[in-house]
């Protein structure tokens, strides 16, 4: 059984790693959550979704997230990726979640070779999907590069749902 609190001061103490101010300049926000028995931060822009208050509450949404819960513990695994949830109902845009997420994909190919074990062959809710080793001597480290290497290409999010205004 995962140890919620001692998962969730690592994932608090990866975010003072990251320097925040790099993520606000483009309108990102950070949170450390709990989320379907996992802890998880998830980074997102209040635009990418369809509730500005309330993000992550969202039916309508995009986000970035890395977590860990039993399984991805007993797999000794860190587990990342991109999710676009119901992207058709984002207001403002005309958005068929195939055509986003292969518009994405494309763009992301370039980036592919600085995440590791990472994938795009999802269906279109998964724009991507990785894991890194899970080492609990570094894991605030492992968690913040992450959260790094999504703020250099948080951009090709916004690039795509450009290409959907309605």
């Amino acid at each position: 059984m995962m140890d919620f609190n001692f998962y969730k001061s690592k994932v608090e103490q990866a975010l003072q790693n990251v320097p925040k101010k790099e993520f606000e300049d483009i309108g990102l926000t950070l949170s450390v959550e709990e989320v379907l028995e996992s802890i998880a931060l998830k980074i997102y822009k209040a635009e990418w979704s369809n509730d500005f208050q309330s993000p992550l509450n969202s039916k309508s949404r995009i986000f970035f997230s890395v977590w860990v819960h039993d399984k991805t513990i007993q797999e000794r695994k860190l587990y990342y990726n991109i999710h676009a949830l119901k992207l058709r109902e984002l207001k403002g845009y005309k958005i068929s979640s195939r055509n986003f997420a292969e518009k994405f994909r494309t763009q992301f190919v370039e980036h592919q070779k600085d995440w590791k074990n990472v994938s795009v062959n999802f269906g279109p809710l998964t724009l991507m999907e990785g894991w890194i080793d899970l080492n609990l001597d570094t894991i605030q480290n492992d968690i913040s590069d992450l959260a790094h290497k999504f703020l250099k290409i948080s951009s090709l999010i916004d690039d795509t749902l450009s290409d959907f205004k309605s």
